[in-house]
């Protein structure tokens, strides 16, 4: 927790909580592979005293839809005194602004200087919203989006105008909406929803962005919700939004890698490198059979999503 009595934190008034700002600030996060990333509220200050110590390996601290326009000043200056406390966290940080245009450059000016890891910034059509939000944020954090509307979904690859665009969300109802298309086609076998998440996931990983899949709204029905995290993850995805820690745990299981894969990966690592400093570069193994380098660059991913991992 990063406050002991958080009586004392609730009783301060809103309008009067910027004053009581601390001045720690956590270090950046250190890679590792994101299993899940978990939706935080911030008009909830129980749950962001948590933020130290949860099981989620991304935590986005959410300022746009769930917020109504009346609160989203006392969830910005939480977000903000909270964080202004946090010295350290094992998950990955990120804050999802409104729109640019709608309050997003003024939350980002805001929060430039506390210790989070990213901004993530909601229904970005263009990529001068995404230059403009580069501009502003410090050069310390990464800039992540929310794919919400049909112009991103169309153009991702256009939107990737510097490195530090990192990673893209997937937000399904509102791309859905903006497509003009039912949220009743969000099911397991639905082929319009396949050719999204197909898409979205090869726009994203062909320009190097890393692709997070959409969160699933009735997070009472865990066993739907695992469905969808071994589907993904059968398609290739690697990240599953969350709503709550029983979707992060179950995301975080179905998206973790086995100690055999591991344990083949890196076999696979030691003979490869073993035979090629013998100019070998294709042999058979007596565990794997036939080795080469694509099956050794395969086996390379998979160790490197498992450095500095708990």
């Amino acid at each position: 927790m990063i406050f002991q009595d958080l009586a004392s934190i609730e009783r301060i008034p809103i309008l009067e909580r910027i004053r009581h700002f601390g001045t720690k600030k956590k270090l950046s996060h250190k890679h590792k592979q994101i299993r899940s990333n978990m939706m935080v509220n911030p008009l909830s200050l129980k749950h962001l005293n948590h933020i130290d110590q949860s099981e989620a390996d991304m935590l986005t601290l959410n300022l746009e839809d769930a917020i109504a326009p009346s609160r989203k000043k006392e969830a910005l200056t939480n977000i903000a005194l909270f964080l202004s406390y946090l010295e350290n966290s094992e998950s990955f940080i990120a804050i999802r602004t409104n729109p640019f245009n709608e309050g997003g450059a003024e939350e980002i000016a805001f929060l430039n200087d506390f210790g989070f890891d990213a901004i993530r910034l909601s229904k970005v059509r263009n990529p001068t919203e995404i230059a403009q939000a580069l501009t502003l944020l410090s050069g310390d954090k990464e800039l992540h989006i929310s794919m919400e509307t049909k112009e991103a979904f169309m153009n991702l690859p256009g939107l990737r105008i510097d490195e530090r665009f990192t990673t893209a969300n997937l937000g399904i109802l509102d791309l859905l909406s903006s497509l003009g298309l039912p949220q009743s086609l969000i099911k397991l076998d639905n082929p319009t929803i396949d050719y999204i998440l197909a898409k979205f996931l090869i726009d994203a990983k062909s320009i190097g962005l890393h692709p997070v899949s959409f969160m699933f709204q009735e997070y009472r029905d865990t066993e739907t919700f695992r469905a969808w995290c071994l589907k993904e993850r059968q398609m290739g995805f690697g990240t599953k939004a969350c709503m709550g820690p029983a979707q992060a745990q179950i995301a975080n299981e179905v998206f973790g890698l086995s100690a055999e894969s591991i344990e083949r990966a890196r076999h696979i690592k030691s003979a490869f490198e073993a035979h090629a400093a013998q100019g070998v570069n294709g042999f058979m193994d007596e565990h794997y059979g036939f080795i080469d380098e694509p099956i050794y660059k395969d086996a390379l991913l998979i160790l490197s999503n498992i450095k500095g991992n708990k």
